[in-house]
């Protein structure tokens, strides 16, 4: 019996320690299959700094906004639907996150410079 306790606390304890550290993202995550994400991504916000130095502080807004509550997840650039409030017009983030138009000028210059859609939403937020 004690076997069995102390077998089930080490598992736990391996689980909630080292199966998180191996899922983390990894800034050469996308090195492989699209080694021009990262570039690609830098030399857009650097353009919207240019245009508007208080950008780079909404993108890390937004970022905080994504990543707060249950980790970055990318759930802060949803749309409303019919049956569903999008986080964009939820009520925290109502005219309180901005930065949208250069995370869709991201995704659409990633989507381009990577011949698809490998990366994620998510990861371009919290690149």
């Amino acid at each position: 019996m004690a076997s069995k306790q102390t077998f089930f606390v080490l598992f736990t304890a391996f689980s909630a320690i080292i199966v998180p550290a191996l899922a983390q993202l990894r800034p050469d995550l996308y090195d492989a299959i699209c080694p021009q994400a990262l570039p690609t991504i830098r030399s857009i916000v650097e353009r919207a700094i240019e245009r508007e130095p208080r950008m780079g502080a909404s993108l890390l807004r937004l970022h905080f906004h994504d990543c707060f509550v249950n980790g970055c997840d990318g759930s802060v650039l949803l749309d409303d639907t019919e049956t569903f409030t999008g986080e964009k017009t939820a009520g925290p983030n109502m005219n309180s996150v901005r930065g949208f138009e250069v995370i869709d000028e991201i995704k659409d210059a990633v989507n381009q410079a990577c011949l698809g859609n490998i990366v994620s939403c998510a990861d371009m937020v919290d690149m």
